[in-house]
């Protein structure tokens, strides 16, 4: 006899990786984008970061060879951005990141976040000890990138270099080369220490040692963009000026029509340098003269070379700590310096000046790019509360631009301003007297 009665219903599974378990999408709770407040809204809708793929494929297993002779003792040439063989003197050229990956253009199209494989999100257990395993000897080679980029096998000699991206924010997208040898760097340091000296700190003068300088690839991002910026405020044009007298004071005033003032600027911008370290971002003047390395900019990025661990062999370098996030408030701000400066020009028939009591940023596209560039610092620590003040001289590895900090006697450059006060004031009561 047929049995017609129906199965009891299955108990709903609820167990660790059943879809009970999966919390649903926004879009399945009902969520709607729309009625979140900003920046949420923005955030939530904007399409993930697209990455330009600027890994050197052919040099993962740490291996930079001469194209000629296949030896692996490679270095930079001084002075040059060309690669040198040490063993058959071969020589040959980087490429340039602006050709290979067409950095250089399409700025007036740059829509969302693009960024380079070296510039993406640096991983939090990201190691920085990458082991090579020699292809010559068979023997395991370790480089640890916090301090170093290159290593040499102890039993066969082969030069590795860590050309791997690793996640870690070491291996960045370029390089600039030094172009600036150390015997330049060291007598621009000297010139400059030198015009200084007279008010200096005795310790300075004692311990000051230019052959110490460094050379060392510091990290930034460089950013192109392309930005809209509205800008409003009060402007005012002078009419009158006039003075009256109290008693023996005198005060000058003046009268003046006050306009409102719009304007809107589209424009776009091409390598802006950013700092990538947190240490080296930190401008905090009362511990630090990290300022002092933006004042040797800019660097003629246009040449930077796809990377290639071999051109830091000789030098140091610093890994970059930030990520894009962290650094778009830095770009808007530097943005807004653009735009403001775009406009200045436009506004001078308003001779008592313009304020700007309304600024609003569009950034349309950026473009991030991950970079080494070099500096050669002289470093001098002045003793103090908290920790003392770190004083930098520092010399643009490109150009030879030069800009420091020199700890002063505070009592020696007051006496002196104080001479040559009470000189001109001498000389000013000869040419009244003698009028």
């Amino acid at each position: 006899m047929p049995n017609n009665t129906s199965p009891p219903p299955v108990p709903p599974v609820t167990g660790p990786g059943s879809p009970q378990d999966v919390p649903p999408a926004p879009g399945e709770m009902g969520l709607d984008p729309a009625t979140l407040p900003q920046p949420i809204r923005d955030e939530l809708l904007a399409p993930d970061p697209v990455a330009i793929d600027t890994s050197a494929d052919e040099l993962k297993d740490g291996l930079n060879r001469c194209p000629k002779c296949g030896a692996t003792d490679i270095r930079q040439k001084p002075g040059t951005d060309l690669l040198i063989c040490l063993y058959c003197r071969n020589e040959w050229h980087g490429q340039r990141v602006e050709e290979e990956f067409g950095f250089g253009e399409g700025l007036d199209e740059l829509s969302g976040t693009v960024i380079a494989s070296g510039a993406q999100d640096i991983a939090a257990d990201a190691q920085s000890l990458m082991t090579f395993k020699c292809s010559g000897c068979g023997a395991e080679v370790t480089v640890n990138t916090d301090n170093a980029m290159t290593a040499r096998c102890h039993w066969c000699r082969h030069v590795f270099g860590v050309n791997e991206q690793i996640a870690n924010g070491a291996v960045p997208d370029a390089v600039l080369p030094f172009h600036i040898k150390k015997a330049d760097a060291i007598a621009r340091i000297r010139q400059f220490a030198g015009k200084r000296k007279l008010f200096a700190l005795k310790a300075f003068k004692e311990e000051f040692t230019p052959e110490n300088v460094v050379g060392v690839y510091l990290p930034y991002m460089i950013v192109d963009g392309k930005a809209s910026v509205d800008v409003a405020g009060q402007g005012e044009i002078q009419t009158a000026q006039y003075t009256r007298s109290v008693g023996k004071s005198k005060t000058t005033y003046y009268d003046a029509d006050v306009y409102q003032v719009e304007r809107h600027v589209d424009f776009t911008v091409d390598d802006l340098p950013l700092e990538s370290s947190d240490a080296r971002g930190n401008l905090d003047t009362q511990v630090n003269t990290n300022n002092i390395i933006n004042a040797i900019l800019p660097f003629d990025t246009k040449n930077a070379v796809k990377w290639n661990a071999s051109y830091l062999s000789g030098y140091t370098s610093e890994k970059r700590d930030r990520d894009v996030a962290h650094l778009i408030p830095r770009m808007e701000d530097q943005l807004l310096s653009v735009a403001r400066a775009q406009v200045q020009a436009s506004v001078g028939r308003y001779d008592r000046g313009v304020r700007w009591e309304q600024e609003r940023l569009d950034v349309h596209g950026t473009r991030w790019v991950a970079m080494y560039l070099p500096v050669w610092l002289y470093a001098h620590h002045q003793p103090g509360s908290h920790g003392g003040l770190l004083h930098y001289i520092a010399v643009n590895g490109r150009t030879g631009e030069t800009m420091g900090s020199v700890p002063i006697q505070q009592w020696k450059l007051l006496t002196a301003a104080l001479t040559v006060g009470t000189f001109l004031e001498g000389i000013a009561l000869w040419i009244l007297a003698n009028t």
